[in-house]
């Protein structure tokens, strides 16, 4: 049995369950830095095993029309009551620009229409969350991979974080927007995509609209929804001058911050 396969199957088997403890411990849990410390090898190992045994750019599994599911669940926030976000819904998304900075030799601003003009890709694919549940769609976006190119990355670049439009929760210390970040290698990969379009249509609000990234080989919570600026970073882990994290808890995610998984690999 793959490791692939193996993975998929634990996921059906004890996903709500794990996803129940995490939601109710994680914060305690990531407090303990012996417990953090152990996570983030095991995590490390199940990268790079994946890795090993997987080509970079090989393809997740594609389905034809028929098994697309009549009801795909929009899980997460559903319908973003950040104040911006309001406003672009309000004008149909007529003045949503996507930000492309960071280490980045070309900043970038994008409008619908022109990311419809980039590289595109359509894919049927299988969307797998951690909550134990999967289903079938079909998405049309911007391949990430060119928009990098078009944005020219620095030398020093190495990671891609995907800031969102919705706020998760409220906290002191501003870490409740959402937002997530993947590497170069699954940034570059065939299938990483900026969707606009869902099963033929425009992108519904409750499934991320106006873009949404597809990441088809990792987990459900990494396909971060609502985007509107992705920046290329060198360290997710970076401080500023007061010792401060610069991106959220320095775990490379909004739910990495808190216990998940920053590789969701599946």
């Amino acid at each position: 049995m793959t490791v692939t396969t193996n993975r998929r199957r634990w996921l059906g088997l004890a996903g709500a369950g794990l996803s129940t403890l995490w939601l109710s411990a994680c914060d305690k849990l990531t407090a303990d830095p012996t417990f953090s410390g152990v996570l983030r090898k095991v995590e490390g190992v199940t990268m790079k095993a994946q890795r090993l045994v997987t080509d970079r750019k090989a393809l997740a599994k594609e389905f034809t029309p028929v098994n697309i599911s009549k009801d795909f669940r929009a899980n997460g926030t559903r319908f973003p009551t950040d104040e911006e976000y309001v406003a672009l819904l309000a004008d149909n998304f007529a003045g949503y620009k996507l930000v492309v900075d960071g280490l980045v030799e070309r900043p970038l601003e994008l409008t619908l229409a022109e990311l419809r003009q980039q590289p595109a890709r359509t894919q049927i694919t299988r969307h797998d969350c951690v909550e134990g549940w999967s289903s079938i769609g079909k998405w049309t976006g911007a391949r990430l991979g060119p928009l990098l190119d078009r944005a020219g990355l620095k030398p020093n670049a190495r990671y891609v974080v995907f800031h969102c439009a919705d706020t998760l929760e409220q906290t002191l210390d501003g870490t409740g927007k959402y937002y997530e970040s993947i590497d170069l290698i699954d940034a570059y990969h065939p299938q990483t995509i900026l969707a606009y379009q869902m099963n033929d249509a425009t992108l519904p609000v409750g499934h991320g609209a106006p873009l949404r990234l597809r990441v088809e080989r990792q987990l459900g919570y990494k396909h971060a929804k609502y985007v509107m600026r992705i920046e290329v970073v060198e360290k997710l882990d970076a401080v500023d001058a007061n010792g401060q994290t610069v991106l959220g808890r320095g775990r490379g995610g909004f739910w990495p911050d808190r216990g998940y998984e920053w590789y969701a690999g599946i």
